[in-house]
């Protein structure tokens, strides 16, 4: 397999980790996570997202390190990130939650216009 471009490692790296970071922050302090996003009704539902959301960041590091950087991981990380980005404007824009999440979806469809903008410009193997 060939290596990665470096811009796709740094977007999948800064990926991972901001899955990560911000999938364990509720875990390990609410209060905080809270004081930013608002209150939260299910705090078990936030946690099993912010678990979710680890997991794919963690996945992520894991495919990077391994440089198993296949169709799959990128499958991946474009599916999550417009998952994400669909729930954070969906409920953000009727008002159910912060529009501290409108930043989120943001940062969300950034990366997926970066994923995709490289997958595009990545040069063809002949068959």
């Amino acid at each position: 397999m060939n290596a990665p471009p470096p811009l796709v490692r740094l977007l999948l790296g800064g990926q991972a980790a901001y899955y990560i970071l911000t999938g364990l922050w509720p875990i390990v302090h609410m209060g905080s996570f809270e004081a930013i996003t608002g209150p939260k009704v299910d705090d078990w539902l936030v946690r099993m997202v912010g678990l979710l959301a680890a997991t794919i960041g963690i996945t992520l590091a894991v495919a990077l390190r391994a440089r198993r950087l296949g169709p799959e991981v990128r499958t991946l990380a474009i599916l999550s990130a417009l998952s994400f980005a669909a729930v954070d404007l969906w409920y953000a824009l009727t008002g159910r939650i912060s529009a501290i999440y409108l930043a989120d979806a943001a940062v969300e469809l950034a990366l997926v216009a970066l994923l995709v903008l490289t997958q595009l410009r990545a040069p063809r193997r002949a068959t």
